[in-house]
């Protein structure tokens, strides 16, 4: 449960090595977090991230759970474990990969892997956490999704699809668990500087891990359902969404 200054005492992180994920867990933490699980493929980077968020502060408890994103079949058991230990009051699903348009255009097979790895492994694990969290009655879960999916490019429409459908279950999710006491909020980051993007040249308004953490922060404390990061990608996004395909194709986007 919250404290009484509304802060979450409990975090669940899917996608335990994100850097923007850690990023929210560290201001998380400096406002008295006390119990943070990092869900991920076991390796030494989760190690790492652990050990990391653990010398924060006095007191944090630390904890890391083996899961896959690609292996939906697994995560009631393994989530359902986190749950037994006690309430969770953030879930902050941030697993995800961009791919390689090119090669993936050409190798079908590597499509479908980040298709199901952005969509179909979130739909299992955001339902089982979605489940979790109404049997206990509160709690938020907080979506990373994209500006990407507000309307496919070229350049990366594989990925772009892959967080279009996610944004849209995560809304549709949201409606669902309206009025249960479980707050579900959409985050559409625009590009963000992080070893996923390295070496990609940066768009106008790209960000931070720690821009897109603050604005999840502050994103709770509003229960806001949809918070962009920057805020100003509401309006360029609203424009680009509604124009027409043969313009839209000669943008350089």
């Amino acid at each position: 449960m919250k404290d009484a200054f509304g802060a979450p005492q409990s975090l669940l992180v899917l996608g335990g090595t994100s850097e923007i994920a850690l990023a929210t867990a560290r201001r998380l933490i400096a406002r008295r977090t006390r119990t943070v699980w990092l869900a991920g493929r076991p390796s030494p980077a989760l190690d790492a991230a652990a050990a990391s968020l653990g010398q924060l502060r006095a007191g944090v408890v630390v904890r890391t759970v083996p899961f896959d994103a690609l292996d939906p079949a697994s995560h009631e058991e393994a989530l359902g474990k986190v749950f037994a230990e006690g309430d969770i009051d953030v879930v902050l699903l941030a697993f995800g990969v961009l791919g390689d348009q090119a090669h993936d255009e050409a190798a079908p097979l590597a499509a479908v892997q980040v298709a199901q790895t952005n969509y179909t492994g979130a739909v299992s694990a955001g339902l089982t956490c979605g489940n979790a969290l109404q049997t206990q009655g509160h709690g938020s879960l907080v979506v990373l999704s994209s500006v990407a999916g507000e309307r496919a490019r070229r350049a990366n429409f594989i990925y772009g699809s892959s967080k279009a459908g996610l944004d849209a279950f995560a809304q549709g999710l949201g409606d669902a668990l309206h009025g249960t006491g479980v707050h579900v909020m959409v985050v559409r980051p625009g590009f963000v500087r992080t070893r996923m993007t390295a070496g990609l040249a940066d768009p106008p308004l790209a960000t931070t891990p720690e821009a897109v953490a603050h604005a999840i922060e502050l994103g709770l404390w509003r229960r806001s359902e949809t918070v962009w990061v920057p805020g100003a990608l509401r309006v360029v996004m609203s424009a680009l969404r509604h124009l027409p395909r043969p313009v839209f194709r000669r943008l350089p986007l």
